[in-house]
């Protein structure tokens, strides 16, 4: 809007000056022939007088339409003409008339007017007009109209523009809870004839992407439980092994069936998704607290460094599993201590999970992110898992509508820091 308002304030202001241009020539011409009038009938007037009443006829005619006649020294100072191109030109064309001899100024001896010289035989006088001004008033009557013509038209394109970015709006916010992983609402289609095939191809392309969800969710869920079943039945059997067997390979296989089982809880994870959550005020620290207490249950004593307490706007159980996954893979990638650290800064709240493990490399930390994306290299080596943790933890953070970035320390380890705005969009 501001654009347009710029763009018809420039339209108006080159209308009046090409307007101020084209007709400056007829102006001058016009208002040259008025004043040569005016000083030819003073003149003639003059002439026609007895020399002892030129007196009271130069009072007679200083009475009429404001017009007034002085007698003229020219030894006074006399200012030259204002350097503006209409009374330049209005100059010009009267000296054309009455000779180039003919002296012009403006506002003489402070008294407003075109001053124009002319002389009787021997005597020398000046005629004032003041209703021929030399510094044209602005129009103020265009500059009116011209401002009521930018304000209908600022008050059409404020409508069209409505018009237009309300549907791209709406477009823009659907497009970004599809992003999240969110459901879509629909798009108006008889919206503006511009806007409905794409509000259409967007409804469409949203109902593809939601079956093609809904049938990936589907058959993940139906192989992981069909896996799940003759997965009970082995650890059953494996469990029921005479103590005559090898308790060596007893204890792997046991923890291979643990590590299956745990990738299909994975996959479930990755299927259910959080979406259906509804959010809750939750404080920050509270949060992380709980978080420790569930891990020293199981053993592990995670340090927590917490800053101030602080109030946001969370999917409580899908922050938990976000949060225990993190820790979970600290703890499996590290013999040294787990920290957590939570700050508030201007616009975010900031949690990091400190480990002292082997990092990663740098140019793979968005590509773990992804789902199914694992390293063949010393943090994950000897580990189960399907690549599912990490993806599950940064489509929570998309969804929070924050940011998840894994980082490698400086002496060694790796953060992993959630970003979480305080103000939602």
């Amino acid at each position: 809007m501001l654009l347009i308002a710029i763009l018809l304030a420039v339209s108006i202001y080159g209308s009046l000056k090409i307007f101020d241009y084209f007709g400056r020539e007829p102006r001058a011409e016009m208002a040259a022939l008025q004043a040569v009038t005016i000083v030819n009938y003073t003149r003639a007037s003059l002439i026609a007088s007895h020399e002892n009443r030129r007196g009271a006829l130069l009072s007679e005619l200083s009475g009429r339409e404001g017009v007034r006649v002085y007698s003229a020294d020219f030894m006074e100072q006399i200012e030259p003409l204002p350097n503006d191109p209409f009374v330049q030109l209005l100059a010009q064309k009267i000296r054309q008339r009455l000779g180039v001899e003919t002296i012009i100024t403006v506002n003489h001896y402070s008294i407003p007017g075109l001053w124009i010289s002319f002389n009787v035989e021997l005597d020398d006088f000046w005629v004032v007009i003041p209703n021929i001004q030399a510094d044209r008033p602005l129009p103020w009557h265009w500059l009116g109209w011209g401002a009521l013509i930018g304000l209908l038209s600022l008050a059409g394109a404020y409508i069209t523009a409505g018009r237009i970015n309300r549907p791209l709006n709406f477009l823009a916010h659907a497009a970004d809870k599809l992003r999240n992983g969110e459901l879509a609402p629909r798009l108006p289609e008889d919206s503006l004839d511009e806007l409905s095939e794409v509000n259409q191809t967007f409804n469409e392309m949203a109902d593809a992407l939601v079956r093609l969800d809904s049938e990936r969710n589907l058959l993940l869920a139906g192989v992981s439980h069909d896996i799940r079943t003759p997965l009970a039945r082995l650890r059953l059997a494996v469990e029921m092994l005479s103590k005559d067997e090898s308790t060596k390979m007893k204890e792997g296989m046991i923890e291979d069936i643990a590590d299956m089982d745990n990738i299909i809880h994975q996959f479930l994870d990755f299927v259910r998704g959080v979406e259906g959550e509804s959010s809750q005020m939750v404080d920050i620290n509270v949060l992380l607290t709980s978080l420790a207490e569930r891990q020293a249950r199981a053993g592990r004593q995670l340090r927590l460094k917490l800053g101030p307490n602080y109030y946001i706007p969370l999917r409580p159980l899908a922050m938990q599993r976000l949060l225990d996954n993190l820790v979970g893979n600290a703890y499996a990638y590290t013999k040294g201590e787990v920290v957590v650290e939570s700050e508030i800064t201007a616009d975010m709240v900031v949690i990091r999970v400190l480990d002292r493990g082997p990092g990663i490399p740098k140019d793979q930390t968005e590509r773990l992110l992804r789902p199914f994306e694992r390293l063949d290299s010393a943090r994950t080596k000897n580990e189960g898992g399907s690549g599912l943790g990490l993806a599950i933890c940064n489509r929570i953070a998309k969804l929070h509508h924050g940011n998840l970035q894994l980082i490698n320390r400086e002496a060694g380890g790796l953060e992993v820091q959630l970003s979480l705005p305080i103000k939602h969009r």
